[in-house]
């Protein structure tokens, strides 16, 4: 197959486009430029988007012996991932930008593009199970369940996945890390990513702030109404968060509070104690079926609502308009916001297989 190496600067990424070489496939290399201002993004251990990961990617590609590329895709990821985190916060949702770049970025900008050019499939460093069964596409958890990351790729429909390829869907990080230094690349030991790329000093509250200005409000206990103290605005803060809420007072009965709620048109951010952050029921919006096939009546699955962790036993079941899903959970969860997705996985020895997801609309 023509295939198109997305080659992000990381190790990961660097190590895929091998395989995919050594799998006999007519490899080319493209890095996206999706900042206008690279160099004001954090260097050293990004392996995302700055001038030195362009490079490294570069490098990788020279070691390999494939064409490589630089495609300017900033004004679109600053529209359909920066902006939307932005719009996302200012509503009292919590979005996940990661899920977002996959989908809008990756998976349709970027294979669009590579359809249009000729190529059969986009090749990626991401640690998940993909293969065809009976004609559909197959997403599974990945061998290394640390590193596993089809909870950010269940938002890919059938056909996206149809042109795609996780290669390294079998191997943990310290066989990827080990390999690159076989193959003499110089990223083998180059540090993971963390926080979010488009974020140079991880400060969240900060960034968001600079783009929405102070919108002040009150925060409330939600159990007695009380007004404990005033707030910048509702971006500043998500759902299970306790650190940073800026409470004088400590709670009547001496335990932690933690942000239970938003409402960013009356700007009140409520708070409480831990056990009311158990959440047992979910609602979601715009269901994705990795394989195309919705699902059919209640099923038991398990479902996950964060990147990593975040588990739990489900019923889930398609409202009859197709639109919704409603997730029933067997076991409480803590920290379920609005805005996050949830990912239904069927269980199976061989990795988990991916069912479907859904952004989380309303939790009960």
């Amino acid at each position: 197959m023509r295939v198109l190496a997305a080659m992000s600067g990381g190790v990961d990424s660097a190590v895929a486009a091998a395989r995919a070489v050594e799998a006999g496939h007519d490899v080319v290399g493209v890095h996206l430029a999706l900042s206008a201002k690279p160099g004001t993004l954090r260097t050293g251990a990004r392996g995302c988007c700055t001038i030195e990961d362009a490079r490294d990617a570069r490098r990788a590609a020279d070691v390999l012996g494939i064409p490589f590329y630089v495609w300017d895709f900033a004004e679109r990821f600053t529209e359909q991932v920066v902006e939307d985190f932005v719009a996302e916060y200012a509503a009292g949702r919590t979005p996940n930008p990661c899920l977002r770049c996959n989908e809008k970025i990756k998976f349709e900008a970027l294979l669009d593009k590579a359809l249009a050019l000729g190529f059969d499939a986009v090749c990626t460093g991401h640690y998940a199970r993909l293969s065809i069964v009976d004609g559909r596409p197959r997403l599974a958890r990945s061998a290394d369940e640390g590193k596993d990351q089809s909870y950010v790729l269940a938002s890919l429909t059938a056909e996206q996945l149809r042109h795609a390829m996780f290669p390294l869907g079998d191997s943990t990080k310290t066989e990827v890390r080990a390999e690159a230094a076989r193959r003499g690349l110089a990223v083998a030991e180059k540090p993971d990513s963390h926080d979010i790329c488009f974020i140079p000093d991880g400060d969240t509250r900060r960034f968001l702030t600079d783009r929405l200005g102070e919108r002040p409000g009150k925060l409330v206990d939600d159990s007695t109404g009380e007004v404990l103290g005033e707030h910048e605005g509702v971006h500043g803060f998500t759902v299970g968060q306790r650190k940073g809420l800026g409470i004088d007072q400590p709670a009547r009965d001496g335990r932690p509070r933690y942000v239970l709620s938003l409402e960013p048109v009356s700007g009140t951010v409520r708070v409480g104690a831990a056990e009311r952050l158990a959440v047992t029921g979910i609602v979601a919006s715009r269901p994705v079926w990795p394989s195309g096939v919705p699902l059919d009546g209640p099923v038991e699955c398990v479902a996950q609502v964060r990147a990593h962790g975040g588990t739990a036993p489900a019923v889930a079941e398609l409202e009859p308009d197709g639109a919704r899903l409603a997730v029933r959970l067997r076991e409480p969860l803590r920290g379920v916001a609005p805005g996050q997705a949830v990912a239904l996985y069927r269980p199976d020895p061989a990795g988990d297989v991916v069912l479907g997801s859904a952004t989380i609309t309303a939790t009960s």
